[in-house]
């Protein structure tokens, strides 16, 4: 099925809850290193560190489904201390992963055309 790629938003970080929040964001990063699948894992504040955006590409749906099962109780805690969690998934979703990814109400976009 080829490559997944999110973009993860955590779009309201309260300024007495960043360092908790980075805090958390650390431990994500160290947890996905392991990740065989994980092929990019690059996370990003805004100027006044408000919103964060974690760009993320997966080797394919299993690899994305392995990280939410091995970071998942790490996210949710991020996403209490983010202001929730926005998820747009780009790429050629295998079932199992559009169920998986169902409660968040992800935008999904289908491949199209690329290099």
């Amino acid at each position: 099925m080829g490559s997944i790629q999110l973009r993860a938003t955590f779009p309201s970080i309260a300024s007495e809850q960043l360092e908790a929040f980075k805090a958390l964001a650390q431990q994500a990063v160290v947890a996905v290193r392991g990740e065989s699948g994980a092929l990019q894992y690059d996370w990003f504040l805004n100027e006044s560190q408000t919103t964060c955006v974690v760009l993320e590409k997966y080797q394919d749906s299993a690899a994305v489904l392995a990280h939410l099962a091995n970071a998942g109780a790490v996210i949710g805690q991020l996403a209490a201390l983010g202001g929730g969690l926005d998820i747009e998934v780009f790429g050629d979703v295998s079932p199992e992963l559009q169920q998986a990814l169902a409660a968040a109400k992800p935008a999904v976009f289908a491949s199209f055309i690329g290099l």
